[in-house]
């Protein structure tokens, strides 16, 4: 048996298994499809998953074996963020957890109930039918299906309006135990210098970092566990339709990424112009005189920021475009593989209008899994950027203090030990003693 055989026969054990058995008989359109849906795309997806899976790991082993080093921990801020927003909203995360799954088999009626509105209240002949040891006519029993599906639409609203709600308080309240600690910090440090990059530190930059410490746990899951319900109502319907629509996931799953990589880049150096434009000002409002060719430096930077912001939006918007097209491929599937598979009484027309309504729904959560992901690279670099700032604060302070105390006749190997103790540097990670807000 050559490989080409082999292959062939593999693709038919697979769609055996999922209930689907084609031969000769069918059309020839239909084979490359499930060749695609069956084997071709779930392999592709096991070697992405794989391979992020792995890198993702040595990328932590690596972190956790590799030692950082700070001059002195900011007092009330740990050493990632996520540890940060868990350790001042520990208890309002869980809440928001418990809701969110709440949420999952509400959304699992709001799928369910028009597929049977559909097949059993308009397409079908059996009535009365017997509801609670009643029987109903047709007309009854679509208004009876019709209230469930109405219910089930008001309590998912409540349910996101009030999680939503509980989130703004969560985010307002971390902002604002935030904007203090950092401001607490910037009090403390004796270095006038940095006077003028406190101001958009405070008013811009730990703006993100606030909205999102309401999302850092409440979002993935509430959103995983969308994808999850209704990828696992396609799969009830039809397993060949359910795994079509994860034919495009393995694209976006190694395309999106890198390209959100170069946006995060483009953000730490737009990060970096915003401060040294203010910084230059900063010196300008200080002059007694305006400086003529101050407007040079001003300028560049005003230059630079603008080219900064442009390459950040060509590729923001390249990569909604193509998340978009991505997306937008799957119903194409649907409605060719799906609708000869209700041709052939595989599965029924409301399943079929079941699973594309589904669909739409399932781009929805996906989206925000990616802009998840984006978010959380931005806050991360911010809150490094905002760590660092005063770290490297401390650092020139401590130097500045060092050279006006230690005596002019000691070598600069005793100097280098002055400016350096080795009992000042401390491995990274929570304070022992952090002064809460």
């Amino acid at each position: 048996m050559s490989l080409l055989d082999r292959y062939h026969l593999l693709v038919h054990n697979v769609s055996a298994a999922f209930g689907y058995d084609y031969s000769d008989a069918t059309p020839d359109w239909v084979h490359p499809f499930i060749h695609l849906i069956l084997v071709l795309a779930p392999a592709l997806l096991i070697t992405v998953g794989s391979y992020l899976a792995i890198r993702g790991i040595l990328k932590l082993w690596k972190r956790r074996h590799t030692p950082t080093f700070l001059p002195e921990p900011i007092r009330g801020l740990e050493g990632s963020l996520f540890s940060t927003v868990l350790r001042y909203s520990r208890r309002q995360q869980a809440l928001m957890i418990v809701v969110s799954l709440i949420a999952m088999p509400i959304l699992y009626l709001t799928l369910e109930l028009p597929k049977q509105i559909v097949n059993n209240a308009l397409d079908s002949d059996r009535f009365p039918v017997a509801v609670l040891g009643r029987d109903v006519d047709q007309v009854v029993f679509l208004m009876l299906l019709c209230g469930l599906y109405l219910l089930a639409i008001i309590l998912n609203g409540l349910n996101k309006y009030g999680l939503n709600v509980f989130k703004g308080f969560v985010a307002e309240r971390f902002l604002r135990r935030f904007r203090l600690l950092v401001y607490r910090q910037w009090r403390s440090d004796p270095d006038s210098r940095n006077q003028s990059e406190i101001v958009p530190i405070l008013a811009q930059e730990v703006e993100p970092i606030g909205g999102f410490a309401a999302d850092v746990l409440t979002l993935p899951i509430l959103q995983g566990g969308t994808l999850l319900t209704i990828l696992f109502f396609m799969f009830v319907q039809d397993p060949v339709l359910g795994a079509a629509a994860l034919t495009v996931l393995p694209i976006q799953l190694v395309l999106l990424p890198k390209l959100q990589r170069r946006v995060n880049a483009l953000s730490r150096t737009r990060i970096k112009e915003v401060r040294q434009l203010g910084r230059q000002l900063s010196e300008q409002l200080h002059e007694r005189q305006v400086n003529p060719t101050g407007l040079l430096p001003a300028g560049a930077s005003f230059r630079e920021l603008e080219h900064v912001r442009r390459k950040i939006f060509r590729l923001k918007f390249f990569i909604k475009a193509l998340n978009n097209f991505l997306t937008a491929l799957t119903p194409f599937l649907f409605y060719s593989l799906g609708g000869y598979f209700v041709i052939e009484g595989r599965i029924t027309l409301g399943a079929l209008v079941a699973v594309l309504a589904a669909h739409k729904d399932f781009s929805a959560p996906l989206k925000e899994l990616f802009n998840y992901y984006q978010t959380l690279e931005d806050t991360r670099i911010r809150y490094h950027e905002i760590t660092t700032f005063f770290n490297k604060s401390i650092q020139q302070s401590a130097i500045v203090q060092a050279d006006n105390t230690m005596p002019q006749d000691v070598s600069q190997f005793e100097q280098a030990q002055l400016r350096y103790p080795a009992s000042s540097l401390k491995r990274q990670g929570p304070s022992q003693h952090h002064e809460r807000v």
